[in-house]
C-alpha cells in the first residue's frame, strides 16, 4: 500500500471524526434529558445522533477521510447511546431487565475476539458484518419509539408496538451477528494453524496468504471497530 493511501488512516482532525465526537458528546446529554423526562428533547438528540453517524460515513468515503480513529469513534458512539438507553429506560421502567441482560451479555460474548485476533498476528481488525449493522439499526429505531409508547394516545400505542418489533429483531441479528464473528475467528485460527512452518515455506514477503500474521483481515467493511458491532 502506498504512502499516500496510508495517509489518511493516522488523521485524526478530520469531518467525520469531529461528528463523531460530537455524537459522543451528546451520550451523557441524552441519558439527563431521558431522566427528567424531556423525552422531545431527548428524541432529538437521538435524531442528531442517528443523521450524524450516517453522514460521518458518508464523508469518510467521499473526502477519503477514513481513519482508524474513526473506526474506533464510530462504533463506540453507538454502543454507548444504546447502554445510556438501556440505563434510562429500565430506570424509568419502560423496558424489562430481560432485555437488558440479553444485549449485555451479547457484548460481554464478543469481548474475546479482538485479543484473539491480535495474537494472531492480524494489523487489522475484524470487518464489520451487515447483520451486525442491522441490528445496530434495528435497536436505535426500537428505543425512541419505545420512549414515544411511555406516553398516551393512539400514536404512543403504535409507536410501542413498532418498537418491540425492531428491539425483538434488532436483539436477534445482535446476537446472530455474534455468532459470525465467532464463525469469522474460527476460520482465522485455523487458516493461522494450517499455514504453520511446519506445513511448508513461508510465503513471500508482502504476499501474505490467509494465515499470514502480518495479513490484513479479510476484505469487508471497514468502518469496523475494536471489536464489532
Amino acid at each position: 500500500m502506498s504512502t499516500q493511501q496510508e495517509a489518511p488512516q493516522d488523521r485524526i482532525f478530520t469531518v467525520p471524526n469531529s461528528l463523531s465526537l460530537a455524537r459522543l458528546v451528546g451520550v451523557p446529554l441524552f441519558l439527563w434529558l431521558v431522566l427528567i423526562e424531556a423525552d422531545w428533547w431527548a428524541l432529538g438528540v437521538l435524531v442528531f445522533a442517528g443523521l450524524s453517524d450516517w453522514l460521518d460515513g458518508k464523508l469518510a468515503r467521499a473526502l477519503n477521510q477514513m481513519s482508524k480513529l474513526g473506526t474506533v469513534l464510530d462504533p463506540a458512539a453507538d454502543r454507548l447511546y444504546i447502554l445510556a438507553t438501556l440505563i434510562g429506560l429500565t430506570i424509568r421502567d419502560i423496558i424489562p431487565l430481560w432485555l437488558v441482560v440479553a444485549l449485555v451479555a451479547r457484548e460481554f460474548a464478543i469481548l474475546p475476539i479482538a485479543p484473539i485476533v491480535r495474537r494472531l498476528g492480524y494489523s487489522g481488525t475484524l470487518p464489520v458484518h451487515f447483520i451486525g449493522k442491522a441490528g445496530t439499526m434495528c435497536l436505535l429505531y426500537a428505543f425512541p419509539l419505545l420512549l414515544l409508547g411511555d406516553h398516551d394516545g393512539g400514536a404512543a400505542t403504535a409507536a410501542k408496538v413498532t418498537g418491540w418489533s425492531f428491539a425483538i429483531w434488532g436483539t436477534g441479528l445482535y446476537w446472530w451477528a455474534a455468532v459470525l464473528y465467532w464463525a469469522q475467528t474460527r476460520q482465522l485460527v485455523l487458516a493461522g494453524r494450517a499455514s504453520s512452518p511446519a506445513s511448508g515455506p513461508d510465503p513471500a514477503p508482502g504476499r501474505g496468504g490467509p494465515g499470514d500474521p502480518g495479513a490484513d483481515p479479510p476484505a469487508g467493511d471497514q468502518k469496523g471497530a475494536e471489536t464489532p458491532r
